[in-house]
């Protein structure tokens, strides 16, 4: 069979059983709207070539909707003066027993993630603009052992729009630092990945159940261009 096809068929399956877990959900309270503020900062999370490029350990799936999305972002933040912060994942030292990887490369790969390297430069096609902000993060949250709170916090933001990769590690864990710390999450739902669907589909249904609201991107860019913002 056409993996499109599959995949598509995978789809409309996750579609019909998150649609009635949601109902289930809202019947007990869950899902309620966190609502936009006032003053959004745009959240990339980790759209570097070792996430957004084929042929990687870290690759996801997706990226011919991600990064179009990403883009469109990109404009309204930009065209607002609104901003925008990146995030890459990288390690100085990757061997021996003074290594800043941690614990983490016994679960996965995270050695490909060397510091230096093209693998963990933000993807040419969403690059940073000058005055964009670029964080190299070791953890999975933007916010863990970073400065991105404090810094969002001198600039009066109170709303973060997170993007990227992945769904079930560095957005999610992104999200629940965010709200953690007094920020309201957005997930627009066709800028996120991760290496394979499901994985996708469901922390969006369990980010949007506790954490943040997932909304579509259109309704993410009319927010943007609306005079809600101050």
């Amino acid at each position: 069979m056409d993996p499109k096809i599959e995949e598509q068929e995978l789809q409309e399956v996750l579609s019909r059983v998150f649609a009635h877990d949601s109902a289930l959900y809202q019947n007990r309270g869950f899902q309620r709207r966190i609502g936009f503020g006032k003053k959004p900062a745009l959240i990339n999370i980790d759209l570097a070539n070792a996430w957004t490029q084929p042929g990687n350990p870290f690759t996801c799936v997706g990226m011919e909707t991600i990064i179009p999305a990403v883009q469109q972002l990109l404009v309204a933040f930009r065209a607002r003066n609104l901003p925008v912060v990146y995030t890459t994942t990288a390690y100085e030292v990757i061997e021996g027993s003074t290594s800043d990887m941690g614990l983490w490369h016994l679960k996965l790969p995270s050695e490909v993630l060397k510091a230096g390297t093209k693998l963990i430069e933000i993807d040419e096609r969403v690059k940073p603009a000058p005055g964009e902000h670029v964080i190299v993060k070791k953890r999975a949250s933007a916010f863990h052992g970073t400065h991105l709170a404090g810094m969002l916090r001198a600039l009066g933001v109170d709303t973060v729009i997170v993007t990227g990769t992945t769904a079930s590690a560095c957005v999610r864990n992104t999200v629940e630092d965010a709200i953690a710390d007094g920020f309201r999450p957005i997930v627009p739902r066709e800028t996120v990945g991760d290496r394979i669907l499901g994985a996708v589909e469901w922390n969006l249904f369990d980010i949007d159940a506790k954490f943040g609201d997932v909304e579509p991107l259109e309704k993410v860019l009319t927010y943007l261009k609306s005079n809600d913002i101050g």
